[in-house]
């Protein structure tokens, strides 16, 4: 028998500050949706800042990391072998990051998480000669890393701070925020990289760190998966007990199983950074400036990433159905637009093609998201949601070492980013498969938003 699917979880009850309940209004994927949930939540505000301002720095130094390699070497390989670097660990770190959110304080993770990389990122300051690069290296390893740690927690503390009827429209707030700080970041971190040089970009990513933490600092709410489990020793933190835990928490459920596929296909989009760093660098150049091409490239993602989930969400609501075959749209949407990017020959084509694709990604990312906290226990959800991003971590790796190797090797970025679209259909024709054998009509039960 296959299980039904799991309700909505009902919102907490608000108390003002002299214990009446506060009414909270069913949210919704629009402008005015993410303005009020923003506006009456404080401590999902406070995680917001906190996104928001370290997302910002990631981009703004990403630029600085991709064109100071591209200028050490002359080679896209080593951008590949960066940006491998900057996915890869959060796959391999995943499944203890996952069982330490399970197990300890997630906000606390945060902060911590937040010191230590605005430490690890000002190393990279000293990074001035080709045979330094491994030293880049390290330390991107090292940052990303801990940084598994931070998205795991981040992903599953959300319906900690937010109403069963807000989860979809705080997922989708999340996707923009990501989408805001590739435009802000890429844009403004190539305008510095072009005029004010590459140490500057360092140092805002190391002190947006600090910011975060401080916002971070003042959030105060319940962390249910706490609750249960009393004194902790090392081992059952740090153990393999928990995280085969998890995976057997998952093997109970195929449903569960093949939402945490979803990002694995999306990961194969991981060839984008360097079909973009090198496409816009050297094919699409703006006022003669490399950094700018590519930046303005980037920029172009994020918007896509914006509006997909406007568009689309109001039609989709909180039906879990819609949900799903929003996700296959979403891949259709991107392979095919990757393959008109391939094609492109000015930089507003090719930013027009990156708009409809990552609108695309959008949509799978929000709502695969969404299914996630709305099918899981609050306390495997560290477990979950550290093994959804390392499985799009692993895919986004392979994908972007074998299109920089491919490139380096004689096949033209244009032809790559061909395969690049070409190769999204898979994931579409396996989650159309899934759709019809895990959710027949006749065996679903369809959970709507009655909050």
């Amino acid at each position: 028998m296959r299980p039904q699917e799991k309700p909505l979880p009902g919102p907490p009850i608000e108390r003002a500050a002299g214990g009446a309940p506060v009414v909270t209004s069913r949210s919704s994927i629009t402008l005015s949706g993410y303005y009020h949930l923003l506006r009456r939540n404080a401590n999902f505000r406070r995680l917001w800042f906190a996104q928001l301002i370290s997302g910002s720095g990631d981009w703004f130094y990403s630029v600085a990391i991709y064109d100071l390699l591209l200028r050490l070497t002359g080679s896209a390989k080593p951008v590949a072998i960066a940006v491998v670097l900057q996915i890869l660990p959060i796959f391999i770190a995943g499944p203890t990051a996952g069982a330490v959110n399970d197990r300890l304080s997630r906000r606390r993770v945060i902060l911590v998480t937040d010191v230590i990389r605005a430490v690890l990122v000002l190393g990279m300051l000293f990074i001035e000669q080709r045979e330094q690069v491994w030293m880049l290296y390290l330390l991107l390893a090292l940052e990303v890393t801990t940084a598994a740690f931070f998205e795991s927690a981040r992903n599953a503390v959300i319906p900690n701070l937010v109403a069963g009827a807000d989860i979809p429209t705080a997922n989708a707030i999340g996707s923009t925020t990501w989408s805001v700080t590739v435009t802000a970041g890429a844009g403004l971190g190539g305008l510095a990289v072009s005029f004010f040089g590459r140490d500057l970009a360092f140092v805002m990513n190391s002190v947006s760190f600090l910011l975060a933490a401080l916002f971070v600092a003042r959030m105060q709410f319940r962390e249910t998966h706490l609750e249960s489990l009393g004194t902790l020793r090392w081992r059952e933190i740090l153990g393999f007990a928990p995280i085969l835990e998890g995976f057997r928490y998952v093997a109970r459920d195929l449903r569960l199983a093949a939402l945490l596929t979803l990002k694995f296909g999306l990961g194969i989009l991981g060839a984008r950074v360097v079909l973009i760093a090198v496409i816009g660098s050297e094919e699409l150049p703006l006022a003669g400036h490399s950094a700018l091409g590519m930046s303005v490239l980037f920029m172009f993602q994020g918007v896509g990433s914006i509006i997909g989930p406007l568009l689309v969400g109001p039609l989709v609501g909180a039906r879990q159905s819609r949900m799903r075959w929003a996700v296959l749209g979403g891949y259709l949407t991107a392979g095919v637009c990757y393959m008109i990017f391939s094609k492109a020959e000015s930089l507003a084509t090719a930013g027009l093609c990156l708009v409809g694709a990552h609108a695309g990604g959008a949509l799978v990312w929000v709502f695969s998201t969404t299914l996630l906290h709305l099918n899981t226990d609050d306390r495997f959800r560290g477990r979950v949601f550290a093994a959804d991003l390392g499985l799009f971590m692993v895919t986004a790796s392979v994908a972007t070492y074998l299109c920089g190797w491919a490139i380096d090797y004689g096949v033209a970025a244009r032809t790559a980013a061909f395969g690049v679209g070409l190769a999204m259909l898979f994931p579409s024709a396996a989650w159309a498969l899934g759709i019809r054998t895990l959710w027949k009509s006749n065996g679903a039960v369809e959970t709507r938003n009655n909050c």
